[in-house]
């Protein structure tokens, strides 16, 4: 069996791209319910945020297994006569080991340092293992990602004021209009990136803040926490009348704002510009908008500049958490190793333990007036001879793990012992009753 990582980011693939590869929760619980039908695929998740869309997949050989999961891709996503393989990326074994365990961490995030993806990570996890798409491999890879990202976070300052992508948005905002204390903004969606970007914008001196979202209790609670204003999202268009700057950040599977709302926008606004920032994905503002006067449109694609400045200030950060990753891809990697021949070592110390039993009890039956002690001088004797007779063939075994002998001495192991001959100790034993009955 292998581990395999077929997906696309923001660092492969434009936010055009993305977007058609966006799954809802929904669309992601489908997805693993299909790819029960596989017969190459084992265990599955999919990771799918606002800047990847990744499938973990246990398949038994990765070559043959990367065809399935293409086609699969390309029917999960709308993307039309758009050729997708070129945005692809493709990992296997411990390539796709590092590539979660840096995903975790918020290393190949857009902006390094950033709190939501380790969150996202638990919860593709938890709903893949809810769906019984996850076994033992991917248990224990996701697991172990899981600890790495926290241990990263906690361990290094990666973290250390770290800048997410709504802070990134409040911070083209300000780079646009300079002071924001006059500005007033709209923001649709009412979900966590929504209110992180108003605590940003609280914070960088806006003072009037409208939310809209199709659950209007939900803005409400949201504009509540800041003195805002909540608005039907009918009506959201009549506040971008007032507005200087929208913001975006619906799930919206559909461009909530067309070219032609803004078209009729524009001329109630009496000349004064709008700034659209739209951080979703799938895309909330229709790309034709950025064509009208007066209005100046940015995707989450277009925070890429301050992305890069948080980068360089946490490169010794990211160092540290590389060497951090170095370290649990090592013991991760001898743990898996393991795993591939545990059901071998385990099979044959079954086996031995069973002859050792066997054996023991026939020898004792030969001496019925052997004491308690005697009994347990032969027994742990018996356990002795065992285990240094077994020593040396478990430990080259052990030794040939992840190396090109490795599947050579496993197959020996198991034609040398007949592990793979089910019954046949009990076989064995028949035959002996069957003489023993032939001959009275």
């Amino acid at each position: 069996m292998q581990l395999v990582v077929l997906g696309l980011n923001h660092k492969t693939a434009p936010v055009e791209v993305r977007e058609c590869f966006a799954f809802s929760e929904e669309q992601i619980k489908q997805s693993l319910h299909h790819l029960k039908e596989y017969e190459e695929i084992s265990e599955c998740v999919i990771l799918s945020t606002c800047n990847r869309t990744e499938l973990y997949a246990v398949v038994e050989d990765a070559a043959e297994a990367m065809p399935v999961l293409i086609d699969f891709w390309r029917k999960g996503a709308m993307t039309g006569d758009t050729p997708v393989d070129e945005f692809l990326f493709y990992h296997t074994e411990e390539q796709a080991i590092r590539h979660l365990f840096r995903v975790a961490s918020s290393l190949d995030s857009l902006v390094v340092g950033e709190g939501q993806i380790l969150s996202q990570v638990k919860k593709a996890y938890s709903l893949a293992r809810s769906t019984g798409n996850t076994s033992t491999v991917l248990n224990t890879l996701f697991h172990r990602a899981i600890a790495v990202g926290k241990r990263v976070r906690t361990e290094t300052r990666i973290a250390y004021n770290a800048v997410s992508v709504s802070y990134a948005a409040v911070e083209l905002a300000k780079k646009l209009l300079g002071d924001l204390a006059q500005a007033k903004v709209l923001l649709l969606g009412a979900g966590e990136m929504s209110e992180l970007t108003a605590r940003h914008l609280v914070a960088s001196g806006v003072r009037t803040v409208f939310v809209s979202n199709r659950n209007l209790e939900r803005a409400r609670q949201l504009a509540d926490k800041f003195r805002g204003f909540a608005v039907p999202f009918e009506d959201f268009m009549k506040s971008a009348e007032e507005a200087d700057i929208v913001i975006t950040s619906t799930g919206a599977p559909h461009y909530i704002i067309q070219a032609w709302d803004v078209a009729h926008l524009m001329p109630k606004r009496q000349g004064r510009p709008i700034i659209f920032i739209d951080i979703a994905v799938p895309r909330d503002v229709e790309p034709e908008v950025a064509a009208i006067a007066g209005v100046n449109l940015y995707n989450i694609d277009d925070l890429e500049a301050v992305a890069e400045a948080n980068m360089r200030g946490r490169e010794k950060e990211a160092r540290a958490a590389e060497v951090i990753i170095d370290e649990e891809l090592a013991e991760l990697v001898a743990k898996f190793r393991y795993l591939a021949f545990r059901p071998t070592l385990a099979g044959l110390r079954d086996k031995v333990e069973r002859i050792r039993q066997r054996e023991l009890k026939r020898a004792l039956a030969k001496l019925p007036e052997a004491t308690a002690e005697e009994r347990k001088i032969l027994e742990n004797l018996s356990k002795m001879l065992v285990r240094k007779i077994m020593r040396d063939p478990i430990i080259r075994i052990t030794e040939a793990a992840g190396t090109d002998k490795e599947a050579y001495l496993l197959d020996a192991a198991r034609s040398l012992f007949k592990l793979d001959d089910i019954g046949e100790e009990v076989s064995s034993e028949k035959k002996q009753t069957c003489r023993r009955y032939a001959r009275q």
